[in-house]
């Protein structure tokens, strides 16, 4: 099987997922003005609105940028996450683990253009159940890199054990 087989797929992937994140954003921002309506957002479903937040930092508030020089230390610091991300996709021979790389790419790269067009992250999506959230506030790009690390983790989980099985067997 050569190396670039899923190369394709993991592009495809990161080019969708860059899209439909910056594509929603457009849509929040301009058509929506979520930005003006203030904490009431625009409820779709009782457990779901969209609300307008400028995250600054990543993760949970973490490396919070209150200055032009810690922003573009952040962009710099993702970017070379990305940069990362984007090799190991390239060099990948796994389907699965390159698809999800390509997810987990795609939103780096949607937050990161975010944050040199605008200074921070526009996050949208507010998932509650009353008081109680499950998540933060996040957008499309968000839950693209937390189900695709959450299935390199499931993969590495579930299939770490069996290589070495699986490469005794063969030497046998």
């Amino acid at each position: 099987m050569p190396r670039t087989r899923h190369r394709p797929l993991g592009l495809f992937t990161a080019l969708v997922v860059l899209g439909l994140d910056q594509i929603i954003k457009y849509i929040v921002t301009y058509p929506l003005s979520l930005q003006s309506r203030g904490d009431e957002g625009l409820v779709l479903l009782p457990i779901f609105k969209l609300s307008w937040l400028e995250n600054r930092g990543v993760s949970m508030g973490f490396f919070h940028a209150n200055t032009e020089t810690a922003r573009w230390l952040l962009v710099a610091m993702t970017s070379a996450i990305a940069l990362f991300v984007a090799v190991w996709m390239w060099r990948e021979k796994a389907r699965q683990d390159v698809l999800a790389l390509g997810l987990v790419l795609g939103g780096a790269i949607g937050n990161i253009v975010d944050r040199i067009r605008l200074g921070f992250v526009i996050d949208y999506a507010d998932l509650h159940f009353g008081e109680w959230r499950p998540f933060l506030v996040f957008n499309l790009a968000d839950a693209a890199i937390t189900i695709g690390v959450l299935i390199l983790l499931a993969r590495a989980v579930l299939l770490g054990e069996k290589s070495p099985k699986t490469e005794s067997h063969e030497n046998a």
